[in-house]
């Protein structure tokens, strides 16, 4: 089962097109300005290149770690140590392969755990974060709703792309 590199870049851009659409002043974009205390001036003196590199770097190794949380097969290979043990793994493992290879990979799986990963690992953290910060409600749940939606969408691709 090869690694699809290209579908962790695609799950990863797709962050920044749902950042484009959520955080759009006519959708979350001025709940989330008033709530952060963002301005249009502050904004347009932030370094983009760095911002926007590093969000698609973080995005690339969210992607890269949601195709072991929404591919099951996974499991199965790192049981018999990774890729580099396959030759020598035991036949069950083949046979496994064989009748599983490609059970529940799909976008609708990959959304479903997507949406869990979402659910329960990034808005717990977002939430963490935020009341320690003293953050409003209305702005962890902006940031989290982002990032659940990013990560059902980023499950969906990563999963369902063979």
């Amino acid at each position: 089962m090869p690694f699809n590199f290209l579908a962790v870049l695609v799950a990863s851009l797709s962050t920044l097109l749902v950042g484009f659409i959520w955080y759009n002043p006519k959708v979350f974009g001025t709940i989330w300005m008033k709530e952060t205390g963002m301005t249009e001036e502050k904004a347009k003196n932030s370094n983009m290149v760095k911002v926007f590199g590093l969000t698609i770097l973080y995005s690339v190794m969210l992607s890269f770690i949601m195709t072991a949380l929404t591919i099951h097969q996974f499991g199965a290979l790192g049981m018999i140590g990774g890729p580099d043990f396959i030759a020598t793994a035991k036949p069950s493992y083949a046979a496994f392969m064989t009748d599983y290879g490609d059970a529940f990979r799909t976008f609708k799986h990959g959304a479903l755990h997507g949406f869990m990963s979402g659910v329960f690992i990034g808005l717990p953290i977002v939430a963490i974060n935020s009341l320690f910060e003293q953050k409003s409600w209305k702005y962890i749940l902006v940031t989290a709703g982002y990032w659940i939606v990013s990560m059902t969408i980023i499950g969906a691709i990563v999963c369902g792309w063979k």
